[in-house]
């Protein structure tokens, strides 16, 4: 095998600069009248007008993966791009779920002090009634029927509030970055 690169071949580089016959993979626009061989290997897989120009891949932050449909993987295209570092997630991102609220004792102010109007005396539920007669329906004050309520057990029901600020969510894997590198001159490729 010649150590003469395929155009069009990427390579990992642990170095700043591009050798000789390479070119960073950073989605440069070409010229096609200059790098026809690599246009008639990649087109405007990447970008480019197709008719002056094309585009180099853009590795910039970028993970390759390889095309097609892996099992029980979707199918990729070549040149497709996707992805993002991070994510906010919203509550349609979550699963169905309950917050339940655990019961609790609580203790209520109760005043069993007749009322003189249609709530009870300080607003405070009473424990029990007492039958108020008037001779007209008239006469001074009075008790407007439901004005007691009896107090013996309390319900209390709540929910639970959303909380959290929307920040985004890193979901980037654990990488090192490195320079891709694209043979731009070099052998043309056969098919096998």
């Amino acid at each position: 095998m010649s150590t003469e690169p395929f155009i069009g071949e990427v390579k990992l580089l642990g170095f700043q600069f591009p050798p000789r016959g390479y070119s960073l993979c950073q989605g440069q626009t070409m010229s096609i009248a200059e790098y026809t061989a690599l246009f008639s290997l990649i087109g405007t897989t990447y970008g480019g007008n197709g008719t002056t120009t094309f585009n180099l891949p853009d590795l910039q932050g970028r993970v390759p993966i390889g095309q097609g449909a892996g099992l029980g993987l979707p199918d990729y295209s070549l040149g497709e791009s996707a992805g993002s570092p991070n994510v906010t997630l919203l509550t349609s991102n979550l699963p169905a779920h309950i917050h339940t609220v655990n019961s609790m004792k609580v203790t209520l102010k109760v005043n069993n002090t007749i009322a003189d109007s249609g709530t009870a005396l300080s607003g405070y539920p009473g424990t029990s009634g007492t039958n108020v007669w008037a001779e007209s329906a008239t006469a001074g004050a009075f008790i407007t029927a439901g004005a007691f309520m009896a107090a013996d057990e309390a319900v209390v029901s709540g929910s639970t509030d959303i909380t959290g600020s929307n920040m985004p969510v890193g979901i980037e894997n654990p990488y090192l970055v490195m320079n891709y590198s694209i043979a731009i001159e070099g052998i043309f490729p056969s098919r096998n």
